[in-house]
């Protein structure tokens, strides 16, 4: 490692660390010519899959699209930074630990999808009526009572109903 202080390059790593996410290595390191000292941050180089689209087309897997999703349908909800960061970690692990090849975009979206009903349900549906393209409300309503079916145990306190009380 060079010195960018001095360009020398010979250097010696004083300390190491893992950052506190734990996906990285920080290294203090001192120039072995001027003395000073700098950080530098290792991360593993591990190859994520190319994504088969819908249309049959191939793209390398993008993290600032995952995230930007998440972050997008996750936008106003009383939902804590570390839990987002947790799942959004969570998820790239997952994808960039296949030994696959190439992976559905749909799975992807499938796992992104269980990763926000289990944060946020109006997150959740925000996220469904653009990766499942509702059409209509009928299908917004199809989606939240299947969501209330399905999890009817895991209604988050903080959330109010999504089709409020109905009288039978």
């Amino acid at each position: 490692m060079w010195c960018p202080f001095c360009n020398h390059t010979e250097t010696r790593v004083v300390d190491s660390r893992l950052t506190s996410d734990g996906l990285q290595t920080r290294r203090r390191r001192e120039c072995a010519n001027c003395g000073a000292r700098f950080n530098t941050y290792e991360t593993p180089a591990l190859k994520a899959p190319n994504v088969i689209k819908a249309d049959g087309s191939r793209e390398a897997f993008c993290e600032d699209k995952l995230r930007g999703g998440m972050l997008k349908a996750l936008e106003k909800r009383p939902v804590e930074t570390r839990e987002v960061e947790r799942a959004i970690r969570d998820l790239l692990r997952k994808i960039r630990t296949l030994e696959e090849a190439e992976i559905p975009s749909q799975s992807i979206g499938d796992w992104v999808a269980g990763e926000l009903a289990r944060l946020d349900q109006v997150a959740y549906v925000r996220f469904a009526s653009v990766y499942r393209r509702f059409e209509d409300v009928q299908a917004f309503r199809e989606e939240i009572e299947r969501l209330e079916r399905d999890n009817p145990g895991s209604l988050d306190t903080r959330q109010i109903s999504l089709l409020g009380e109905q009288d039978d």
